[in-house]
């Protein structure tokens, strides 16, 4: 008897995943590719293309819909980080920074009435969000953070500074909109506020320029002096940011990972191309056994980081956290892999790939941010270690 062959396609399971990865590949065609070298050069922020992806429904990708948001998993999420990756990965990492650090991490954390405050605004994009965590001295240890924020009255009041804040403006003299901003709140108690440009106390710092990549997304200091914000706009209860940031982290990493996959695409593409019409001695330079080792080396780990990056989003739980440990382990893998794809195509290109115009250069240097921003390579590997020992974690 003849088996029914069960089609199953691991990086579009279903149809609606498939549906919304072409929509998103026409839209990076059609909109993003024309403009990612210009704002790359420039340092600047596209705010009309942001908000046509929002006139996509892909600015709340993650909210349920009568949130007015996509109501998609976190495959959905991969999907739109790694296709914007591929064209322009600083438009991507703005898009991370307002639909996963501030629009999944306030929806999973904020109560009806938060919700329906600020939903709207944030899902259309109408206002730019972001994620205020890092401080000058303050990063992967998050305890050691000196902001506090002191309750009188109806009102907190947040003292403090943050820094390397990605939409933190939207040009060099414009805040983004709205942040979520974590605070001390004790001693060892760090809470989640909801602040908005607009409040007292709260100015734009230092708008961070010449980055080496990523650089169509805004990088900025957030000075709080005394910033008076409504009692209201603290996200559950004093204490809570640790449940929060473990609850965000799993689908931030994972996001990362997909743009890191979206530059291995885009660079492994190039270089094919380049060898098949790049000749040297005669023949095309794809005849040479070190180019065929760049190319082939460079698709065999594209396609086993990009496996395993689609495999942990099929298991991710949006609403609870559970798999740190891929979810580190991926982005871990999918970082390194990146860059060194990147530096592959930049080698096989030679003295073109060093100029601007043959896309390599900008994905090389984006690529490097993902194995510090987001936690860093060595964070992830203590962290990993940490629950594989404990939990004497089967690997089979």
């Amino acid at each position: 008897m003849m088996m029914k062959t069960i089609s199953f396609d691991l990086f579009s399971p279903t149809q609606e995943h498939s549906i919304l990865r072409e929509t998103v590949r026409d839209f990076v065609k059609n909109e993003v590719e024309p403009q990612a070298l210009e704002h790359d050069i420039k340092e600047k922020f596209n705010i009309d293309l942001f908000r046509k992806v929002g006139e996509l429904g892909l600015l709340g990708i993650t909210v349920p819909q009568e949130y007015g948001g996509a109501g998609m998993d976190a495959v959905a999420a991969v999907i739109v980080h790694e296709e914007l990756a591929y064209s322009d990965p600083g438009f991507a990492l703005a898009y991370l920074a307002h639909s996963i650090l501030f629009v999944n991490n306030f929806y999973q954390n904020s109560n009806d009435y938060q919700r329906k405050k600020y939903l709207d605004k944030v899902i259309s994009g109408e206002w730019i969000g972001a994620m205020g965590m890092t401080e000058p001295d303050a990063g992967t240890d998050v305890m050691s953070m000196k902001t506090k924020a002191v309750k009188k009255g109806d009102y907190y009041y947040i003292t403090g500074r943050k820094t390397y804040i990605t939409n933190g403006a939207i040009d060099n003299n414009t805040p983004g909109d709205i942040f979520l901003v974590y605070a001390k709140t004790g001693e060892r108690e760090i809470s989640t506020f909801v602040v908005e440009k607009n409040f007292e106390g709260f100015s734009l710092g230092q708008v961070l320029k010449n980055k080496t990549g990523m650089r169509s997304s805004i990088t900025a200091e957030l000075v709080f002096e005394n910033c008076k914000v409504p009692a209201e706009n603290l996200l559950g209860k004093e204490g809570d940011s640790l449940i929060h940031m473990m609850k965000n982290l799993e689908i931030e990493r994972l996001t990362l990972a997909a743009i890191s996959t979206g530059i291995a695409a885009r660079c492994i593409e190039i270089m094919i191309d380049y060898a098949n019409n790049r000749y040297a001695f005669g023949k095309p330079i794809k005849e040479f056994g070190q180019i065929q080792r760049y190319i082939a080396d460079s698709y065999a780990k594209y396609m086993a980081a990009r496996s395993y990056l689609y495999y942990v989003a099929s298991k991710i739980d949006l609403n609870k956290p559970g798999h740190r440990v891929d979810t580190d382990g991926v982005k871990l893998f999918a970082s390194t892999t990146a860059k060194e794809i990147a530096d592959n195509a930049m080698q096989v290109l030679g003295g073109y790939g060093y100029f601007a115009e043959a896309v390599v250069d900008r994905m090389w240097r984006s690529a490097k941010l993902i194995e510090i921003g987001g936690g860093t390579i060595e964070a992830h590997q203590k962290n990993m270690t940490k629950d594989l020992t404990k939990y004497n974690h089967k690997i089979k």
